[in-house]
């Protein structure tokens, strides 16, 4: 219940760095963690829109199944996804969709389920299309 509340609010805008009290990454920020490999990238859209175009490096996991993906064990996530499982502790975790709100609530999943570094990035990638286009 508690959940939907939070996602209701969502709209509003929050202080920098936080979106409905989940850590947001700029643009800026994302590109550099990018360019070091530092982040871990989910595309939390279906597999029709990753297809038509993502952010370099991302893993397609569509929101509706992230629960399922985060709670499985290492060896099937490998085996589904061709990609290691993210560990509770690893940081920027970044989750991303087409507009921002599957992000958010992607990240507020992750959050949920104890991976710390989850963090949403509310441009999405409409504007990594526009500003790295």
């Amino acid at each position: 219940m508690l959940r939907l509340a939070v996602l209701r609010h969502s709209h509003t805008s929050a202080a920098a760095g936080t979106m409905a009290g989940v850590p947001t990454v700029s643009f800026s920020e994302l590109r550099s963690l990018v360019a070091s490999g530092r982040a871990r990238l989910f595309d939390v859209r279906s597999p029709e829109e990753a297809a038509a175009g993502t952010i370099p490096g991302a893993l397609n996991i569509p929101v509706s199944e992230l629960e399922i993906a985060l709670n499985m064990d290492p060896a099937a996530f490998q085996t589904l996804y061709c990609a290691e499982k993210p560990k509770l502790e690893d940081k920027n975790l970044i989750f991303f969709c087409q507009m921002g709100r599957r992000g958010l609530q992607a990240t507020q999943l992750a959050q949920g389920l104890g991976y710390t570094g989850a963090r949403n990035y509310a441009g999405a990638y409409k504007e990594w299309l526009e500003k790295q286009g």
